[in-house]
């Protein structure tokens, strides 16, 4: 038997037991597991440290190193994260309808786990313990694949966690790791329909379509981010420079993450160079097209390509639109269905905005930051799905079950 078929096996075998768990046996183990990170907190900050030094040997940008990097307030954070999702309801279990038909058959939709997941993800160790807590709520077994440069960290980790569910009498088996890194053990993970019933990638845009393009698994794409922020003709000025500070620049590395600004040709010649000094004072790189770089000439001229580039770096794009309408063509053509916004302070223009944009997340007068699943009330998130099939937006709880039909009878048979 080759590793993957172990690890598929012994994950069937714990989502088994998963489904007989209730709602307070999970809280318990999701509160060990809690305690089990706090406990071993130095443990994993050491094992981190090495993969960030490795990073920086590597010469990794430095919005990647954030995203790989933890501190104590990032261990305090997955913390709490694991105990919120403990706060939430459990959606197993709950009965979402029940029908009486003519025969007298009772109809009913129950809420139960998809199973065995397997996520594969990169850079960003504080998704082990996110991905797991939301899995192990929803009683699906959970197989990890991240990536080599957060292999120290994502182990740590996941012995950790192990050790929370040892200790409060749970299967171990309900999380574990892929330790190794190739890419070839990747691709065979992929295709382990036999054992694992939903992949879900979280990176890049080319481990996503590796993902796509390999799997035999059904897959939810996740990540991907070219985030829009439309300033409309009829906007607050200072709203918008704090709104695009905040999307562009609270964190470079992060796929709600503003890339792209979109810019009303009636307000331009005002707003571009006020935007052109707050961002300049953080080091972002405007890339305009020409009638943003006629007004302001410290911009840099655009490529067709910039307009599409999730950068993860002090860059963002810059169009200048004559219309509304224009300005929805343009991000609807470009976005990869993530995160948008609009700032305006014209109604009408706002619902257009919401009506018209196809993403997963629409905002009005808000940052793109907020698009979270924590921020959205999940507790943490498993991910932003930008397809439209099963999940939309941040995934929580409900994100990770399916239903199966229940059906009541009497003796009925069919005529």
């Amino acid at each position: 038997m080759s590793y993957l078929e172990q690890l598929g096996k012994n994950a069937k075998a714990a989502s088994t037991v998963l489904n007989r768990m209730l709602q307070e046996e999970k809280n318990t183990a999701l509160k060990a597991c809690a305690k089990a990170l706090l406990d071993h907190s130095e443990e994993i900050l050491v094992a981190n440290a090495i993969d960030v030094e490795a990073a920086k040997k590597n010469r990794v940008k430095s919005s990647l190193v954030d995203r790989l990097s933890l501190n104590k307030d990032r261990l305090q954070a997955m913390v709490d994260g694991l105990l919120q999702i403990c706060a939430l309801p459990d959606p197993i279990g709950e009965v979402l309808s029940m029908t009486v038909r003519p025969n007298g058959l009772m109809i009913g939709q129950k809420v139960v786990p998809l199973g065995v997941i397997g996520i594969i993800y990169e850079s960003r160790p504080n998704v082990t313990a996110d991905a797991f807590g939301l899995c192990f709520k929803t009683g699906n077994a959970v197989i990890l694949r991240g990536g080599s440069d957060a292999i120290n960290s994502n182990k740590a980790i996941v012995k950790v966690l192990r050790t929370g569910l040892k200790e409060a009498g749970c299967a171990e088996d309900a999380l574990q790791l892929i330790e190794d890194t190739s890419r070839d053990v990747a691709k065979d993970f992929m295709r382990m329909n036999q054992y694992i019933d939903v992949l879900i990638p979280r990176g890049g845009a080319g481990l996503i379509k590796t993902t796509i393009e390999n799997s035999t698994i059904p897959v939810i794409e996740t990540g991907t981010g070219n985030c829009h922020v439309y300033v409309d003709e009829y906007a607050d000025f200072n709203m918008a420079l704090n709104i695009i500070d905040n999307a562009k620049t609270q964190r470079l590395g992060v796929c709600n993450t503003c890339e792209s600004l979109v810019i009303h040709e009636k307000i331009s010649k005002a707003f571009i160079p006020l935007l052109y000094e707050r961002l300049n004072a953080k080091d972002i790189e405007i890339r305009a097209d020409e009638r943003g770089c006629s007004i302001c000439r410290n911009c840099v001229k655009a490529s067709e390509e910039d307009y599409g580039t999730e950068y993860l770096d002090k860059i963002v794009s810059l169009k200048v639109v004559d219309s509304i309408e224009e300005a929805i063509s343009h991000i609807n053509y470009y976005s990869t269905k993530h995160s948008e916004a609009i700032i305006t302070d014209n109604y009408d223009n706002a619902m257009k905005f919401l009506n018209e944009i196809d993403s997963a997340a629409v905002y009005v007068n808000a940052s793109t930051r907020f698009t979270d699943g924590n921020e959205f009330g999940f507790g943490a998130e498993i991910g932003i799905s930008t397809q439209k099939l099963h999940a939309r937006g941040p995934m929580g709880l409900k994100a990770l079950t399916t239903t199966k039909y229940i059906i009541f009878g009497n003796g009925q048979i069919r005529q």
